[in-house]
């Protein structure tokens, strides 16, 4: 079901009916991490201070493997799936 109001954002305290809420399908959600531009200056200035993340590339025919040392807790840093 597609939402007939969205609000993007609350500046200040809003209350309202519980119930009106679930009679109405509605729901709320955000986050905390920003937008597409928060999300861009973040990147601008790793790239500029050359903050990297620790990964470990794995081959997509290792993604079996991956999954042991996953469920084995034998992992130490991400898993990024090379899939050249």
């Amino acid at each position: 079901m597609t939402p007939i109001n969205t609000l993007k954002a609350f500046s200040c305290k809003v209350t309202f009916c519980a119930f009106n809420v679930i009679k109405g399908r509605c729901s709320f959600s955000g986050s905390n991490i920003g937008g597409i531009a928060e999300t861009q200056e973040m990147l601008d200035f790793c790239a500029k201070h050359n903050i990297t993340a620790d990964i470990e590339m794995i081959r997509v025919q290792d993604i079996s493997e991956a999954y042991e040392r996953l469920e084995k807790g034998d992992v130490h840093y991400r898993f990024v799936i090379d899939m050249a």
